[in-house]
């Protein structure tokens, strides 16, 4: 090994060889590593190498060899315990290292700590990884062995391991940040229409102090006017008395002097019982505001309207089995009725959701062509027509709907309020679109032969049409769910519930017949109505158990789930006038 800045003493340049076309019994182990061999002057006990004469001179210097025992060449031993290797000497040159020490950037790795597991530099052997502590190789010693070999194929399989994981990091990332800012564009939607309910509030707060302040107003000058009109009639018949009997006092006449001045006293005394009825000052009051003092102490207090919160959106755990949460269902359940007396035709609910506000809404799909909005408490319904047949519908946020509209291949976006239903924007698609489901700034949607993974602007991320073989993975895919973890997809002909990850590969199925409206519980479980066995089943989560939970369903359809009240919602699809009501199971 040389050490930086050491040339080779002039007394040995006649006898030094390089690239070994010259050797010695005996010679210089840490020159030999670097293809130069020079005859050993004496040797280290601590090291229990042997050095030349330059090696020896300088071997003191570092501070961590200052103590080392040095015998020179009369004592030294005179016998090495091992010889340098003619194959890595011939097979690889002192050139073939260029790769810089980490620590000693002037100097290029050349041997390999085994006890550290690194690789190194001469410096770093003569201070850190001397041969008292540390087993050292010179690299071309032991590199014969490594191409192909068992540990360049392993290293290089953790590698591409390696730069999957960073990938996926990347790319949930990516995906995650969307989701929160979609997730915070929603959340300052629903503050905007917070402040505007607080400022409609507000409005008709101030109407009614205004309306008062109007009929008050009108009170004091309808006061003020009937005054006016009694006081002006009161001095006309006053002055006119006046007048007449001051004519009579002139003209000595006596007579109808008398007769007046009876007729002005009675006058007189009529008039004065009228002034005693009318309005007075003390009937007109003055008025200051006097705020409500609660609503002035809620914005003195109050430092916002509302905050942030963050919503745990993801599971960590796989989903529960079906057997781990036992429910029961109701078997009388309530029926909740969806015509209105304007609907010409009984209904079709092919697509139901609800919203935490115990609003149901309905896909009233063929004939009546509309989204109702159903008030689970007082039976009200609100209705919005649309120009094509909708399917499917989804929540997408607290006040707006996600509704497939097949015959017209869209997607159309609906904003609701306690009372309204109205338009907002669509995505068109590239096939008849049936099933729907949102999760995190994503949409779910099943076409006949195919399901598609796409954000809310309509941007499709995956297609899942065929599986590893080629095959059709669906035949007639028509209802859809999600959560965090999974996509469940029925497909009614091929008589099974399908289980995708986000990233569309398959990874588990139930064999369920002719399976319809599906729909997750809080335990991550299924319940999914089998249609033609008018039953309803329990899936596990991982799609590997499922059992009957009801009989004598008839013919259950669409389907979902209300978390808030523990209630199974399910249509029915049998055409005729039983259709026309959605049926509520209570969970217990």
């Amino acid at each position: 090994m040389a050490v930086p800045g050491k040339k080779a003493s002039q007394k040995f340049s006649s006898t030094l060889s390089q690239g070994g076309a010259e050797d010695f019994d005996i010679y210089c182990e840490i020159c030999d590593r670097d293809d130069i061999r020079l005859p050993a002057f004496g040797y280290c006990v601590d090291c229990e190498e042997h050095l030349c004469q330059s090696c020896f001179n300088t071997h003191r210097r570092p501070k961590p060899l200052r103590h080392h025992q040095l015998l020179d060449k009369d004592h030294m031993p005179h016998k090495q315990k091992f010889q340098r290797s003619s194959k890595s000497t011939s097979s690889l040159q002192t050139g073939d290292f260029t790769k810089p020490c980490n620590k000693h950037t002037k100097e290029v790795i050349k041997f390999y700590c085994h006890d550290h597991n690194a690789v190194i530099c001469s410096v770093c052997v003569t201070i850190e990884h001397t041969p008292t502590s540390c087993h050292v190789d010179y690299i071309p010693d032991i590199s014969g062995q490594v191409i192909d070999s068992t540990e360049f194929r392993e290293t290089l399989k953790d590698i591409d391991i390696l730069t999957y994981k960073y990938s996926q990091i990347t790319s949930d990332m990516k995906q995650r940040v969307g989701t929160s800012t979609t997730a915070l564009k929603y959340a300052l939607a629903e503050f905007e229409n917070f402040r505007k309910e607080i400022n409609k509030r507000l409005d008709e707060l101030e109407k009614e102090v205004k309306d008062t302040a109007t009929t008050i107003q009108q009170d004091n000058n309808k006061k003020l006017k009937t005054t006016e009109a009694a006081c002006d009639d009161i001095n006309k018949s006053l002055q006119a008395s006046a007048d007449t009997l001051k004519h009579f006092n002139v003209n000595k006449k006596t007579d109808q002097l008398f007769a007046e001045l009876k007729r002005a006293q009675q006058l007189i005394q009529d008039n004065n019982k009228i002034i005693s009825q009318l309005p007075t000052i003390n009937d007109i009051d003055d008025y200051i505001f006097e705020p409500n003092q609660a609503i002035k102490q809620v914005f003195q207090n109050e430092k916002s309207l509302g905050k942030l919160c963050c919503k745990e959106l993801k599971q960590t755990t796989e989903p529960n089995k079906q057997g781990a949460v036992e429910m029961k269902m109701s078997t009388t359940p309530r029926r909740l009725n969806a015509k209105l007396s304007s609907d010409e035709m009984d209904c079709n609910i092919t697509g139901i959701a609800v919203s935490p506000l115990n609003q149901l809404f309905a896909a009233d799909c063929y004939y009546n062509q509309s989204i109702k909005m159903i008030d689970i408490n007082s039976g009200t319904i609100k209705q919005l027509k649309l120009k094509s047949s909708p399917w499917d519908i989804t929540m997408v946020t607290t006040d707006s709907l996600a509704v497939t509209l097949p015959d017209s291949k869209t997607i159309q976006f609906i904003s609701f309020s306690q009372d309204s239903l109205s338009l907002k924007n669509k995505l068109e698609v590239d096939a008849y679109c049936y099933g729907i489901s949102h999760h995190q700034g994503k949409l779910a949607v099943t076409y006949p032969a195919k399901l598609q993974i796409m954000d809310l602007k309509g941007i499709i991320e995956i297609t899942v049409e065929k599986d590893s073989k080629g095959y059709n993975i669906f035949s007639s895919p028509e209802f859809v769910t999600t959560n965090s973890h999974s996509i469940y997809v029925s497909d009614c002909r091929n008589n099974v519930v399908l289980r995708f990850n986000w990233q569309g590969e398959m990874i588990g199925l139930v064999v369920i017949k002719e399976p319809m409206g599906i729909t997750l519980l809080h335990d991550g479980s299924l319940l999914v109505n089998g249609c033609s066995s008018d039953c309803i089943y329990r899936v596990s989560g991982d799609c590997k158990d499922s059992k009957t939970i009801l009989e004598d369903a008839d013919r259950p359809y669409a389907a979902c789930w209300c978390a808030e009240t523990s209630t199974f919602c399910v249509s029915r699809l049998n055409d005729d006038s039983d259709d026309n009501y959605i049926k509520l199971y209570k969970m217990m």
